[in-house]
């Protein structure tokens, strides 16, 4: 295995999510893996070295996260924000396989941290909100924890085990070879009585399963996960083939999924008053937006 392998376009390893179980220790479980679409993400934006890297991680996160996910429209949203940080906002959404994301940074205090800041160091004092939108019910559901810890891993842990009492191990690695991007991420979770059509009655924090799975799942190493050379397959073979059973299966591809189009927002500012409309029209009678996630600007008449 390499670290330095090389990232290939058209890569099949990549833009994906793997779906797994293992029965008997009543847990199931994600993969993922970034390439072509990190890197369309992230080209919208000149964004420095830092930023990219918690984008990329953002993304991970968010895509392992919305895989989880029963139906189809449904969609989860992460949002952090700070007070008095160098990154003031960040924002990323999945909703059926489609992935975006985007950084609001102040550059002048970003350049005072150094190259490898810490997570602290980038948003200083804030939050991380995490919203479920359920399509067939209407229902949303919102969790918000203290940006605190060494990664937003870490800080989605502390959700899963603050907001929804589930036991969930996150790792998440990004790797940056010749201008281009990998990211990759495992989550692990522990469902006593099981994951489908059972309800969870209680979470034990210390069950002995799930001590063990997180152990298991808790061996990879960063460099497993990016490594273009190791299947999705490979990863949770290695780190449960002593079980009895394990179950896998792919799940849609990820797509670069920005939504902006002239159509959506002419219907958007269509519920504007005139009076506020005609204050925002140019010398041209159209009115410029700018999209925060693909950079777009899109001049329309409304």
């Amino acid at each position: 295995m390499s670290e330095t392998a090389p990232i290939a376009d058209g890569e099949t390893g990549f833009d994906r999510v793997l779906a797994f179980s293992v029965p008997d220790l009543d847990a199931r479980g994600r993969v993922v893996r970034l390439g072509p679409v990190l890197d369309t993400v992230l080209s919208a934006h000149d964004y420095p070295a830092p930023v990219a890297h918690l984008l990329a991680e953002a993304l991970v996160l968010t895509a392992l996260m919305g895989a989880l996910l029963k139906e189809e429209d449904s969609q989860l949203t992460i949002q952090a924000q700070a007070e008095d940080g160098a990154v003031e906002m960040l924002v990323c959404d999945y909703r059926k396989g489609e992935l975006r994301g985007y950084v609001r940074h102040d550059p002048e205090r970003l350049g005072k941290l150094g190259a490898n800041p810490t997570l602290a160091a980038l948003f200083g004092k804030g939050f991380l909100a995490i919203t479920f939108d359920l399509a067939v019910t209407d229902e949303r559901y919102q969790g918000v924890v203290s940006l605190e810890g060494d990664s937003l891993a870490q800080v989605c842990e502390s959700y899963f085990v603050k907001s929804e009492q589930v036991p969930t191990l996150l790792k998440v690695a990004v790797r940056t070879q010749g201008g281009r991007h990998v990211a990759a991420g495992l989550l692990v979770q522990h469902l006593p009585e099981g994951e489908e059509g059972r309800a969870r009655l209680h979470v034990e924090m210390e069950h002995p399963h799930w001590e063990h799975v997180s152990t298991l799942a808790g061996s990879i190493r960063h460099e497993e996960l990016v490594d273009p050379a190791l299947s999705m397959e490979d990863i949770v073979w290695r780190l449960f083939n002593q079980e009895k059973e394990v179950r896998a299966h792919p799940l849609s591809p990820l797509v670069r999924g920005c939504r902006c189009t002239a159509d959506y927002y002419q219907s958007v500012l269509s519920r504007f008053p005139e009076t506020e409309r005609a204050e925002m029209r140019d010398d041209e009678g159209l009115i410029s937006i700018d999209c925060a996630f693909c950079s777009k600007i899109f001049r329309v008449a409304a």
